[in-house]
């Protein structure tokens, strides 16, 4: 278990992230369009899992604005990115704002996720949600870049990120 802070107070997360230099684990998402997407679909290509509460919050939205930016300049490498949202929303969103670089998907049907990758908060108003974090795949399938971001208000330290790739 970990703790982030929300508006300062604390709050647990329901594990930790997966240690860099192991096997990032199984994961399976579902898609905008309704259909499944696993991290095993994805070897190949280095992966961003931008985590976050909801793409409907100013510094959710954010974080996948710049990622959107950003991909333009990666080589062999998705972003993803994942909240408990429904793909509607999702898509909606994306769609409003013409971010075609990165892939949003839900953990709707798969909660699991959270709680493999020590992300779902386990209380207060947000529980059931995801906590902010940033946790990158090489193309192997190893994860080489963990965050856990401190306050779920504050947006993940991009350039790090970016950098480990």
């Amino acid at each position: 278990m970990a703790t982030v802070t929300r508006r300062g107070v604390e709050v647990s997360t329901a594990g930790s992230l997966p240690p860099v230099g192991q096997a990032a684990p199984e994961a399976n998402f579902t898609q905008t369009d309704l259909s499944e997407l696993t991290l095993s679909d994805l070897k190949g290509s280095n992966v961003i899992l931008n985590i976050f509460p909801s793409i409907d919050t100013p510094t959710c939205a954010k974080s996948v604005r710049r990622f959107n930016e950003a991909a333009a300049r990666l080589d062999n490498t998705r972003i993803v990115c994942v909240s408990a949202d429904l793909p509607f929303a999702q898509s909606r969103f994306c769609g409003a704002e013409g971010l075609d670089q990165v892939q949003t998907v839900s953990t709707f049907r798969n909660p699991e996720f959270g709680t493999t990758y020590g992300v779902e908060i386990t209380d207060g108003p947000l529980r059931g949600l995801l906590a902010r974090a940033i946790v990158i795949i090489d193309a192997q399938g190893v994860v080489t870049y963990t965050e856990l971001v401190p306050e779920i208000g504050q947006e993940p330290d991009y350039g790090s990120a970016l950098e480990s790739l």
